[in-house]
């Protein structure tokens, strides 16, 4: 099984997929665990320029490039692999963030990323993605670091970020893009958010209900 854990940034990504990874293995999952970008060595040259390096000025259709370049090699070398030996693979962010970041927030061609995304993976998309929304201005005072190049972008690209998932929800099932997604309200307490995605898992995998 292959599931994405998704959403703005300050939205709780972290403390879900913690929560997620160690909920699977008590089940008996063998948990693969990946950043996208990252966990490569290409992945984490790209992860650098693309989070840290906030002295380039990078275009949306550049930091899409670097992107589905870091993304193609991760499902290469880790995603597949991982999937062909039965464990159940786990990302920090996919090609959903992609469309959101680099299509819908700043007007790009959100359907094209889609395309172009879905042929760079080779098709392989996640089984279910788990959405976290959470409105801007309190996802921001949950950042308790330096933020990185993309997150100091400003409160007004962080809210067309925001809108662009919701909008890439309702485009996902317009497209007939595979997997489902679910929108998880992450207003809640960390453990009422974490409860939600067990819930819609268990749905998914009734398997996992019963382990």
């Amino acid at each position: 099984m292959f599931i994405a854990v998704d959403g703005g940034d300050g939205a709780g990504k972290s403390a879900q997929i913690a929560y997620l990874t160690n909920w699977l293995r008590n089940r008996g999952r063998q948990v693969a665990f990946f950043r996208d970008p990252g966990d490569t060595p290409l992945g984490d040259a790209l992860r650098e320029i693309l989070l840290a390096r906030k002295d380039l000025a990078i275009c949306s259709e550049a930091e899409t490039a670097l992107f589905m370049a870091a993304r193609a090699q991760l499902v290469r070398d880790k995603i597949r692999p991982a999937l062909a030996i039965g464990q159940t693979v786990l990302v920090d962010r996919f090609l959903l963030s992609t469309a959101v970041y680099q299509g819908y927030a700043v007007d790009g061609d959100a359907e094209t990323i889609w395309r172009l995304g879905t042929h760079l993976t080779g098709g392989l998309l996640p089984d279910v993605t788990f959405v976290l929304d959470c409105p801007t201005d309190v996802a921001f005072g949950r950042i308790n670091r330096s933020r990185d190049r993309i997150e100091s972008k400003g409160a007004d690209f962080h809210r067309r970020v925001r809108d662009g998932f919701l909008r890439a929800v309702d485009d996902w099932k317009r497209l007939g893009v595979p997997g489902k997604v679910f929108v998880v309200d992450a207003t809640q307490t960390p453990e009422e958010v974490s409860a939600t995605i067990v819930e819609r898992l268990q749905d998914e995998a009734p398997e996992l209900a019963d382990a």
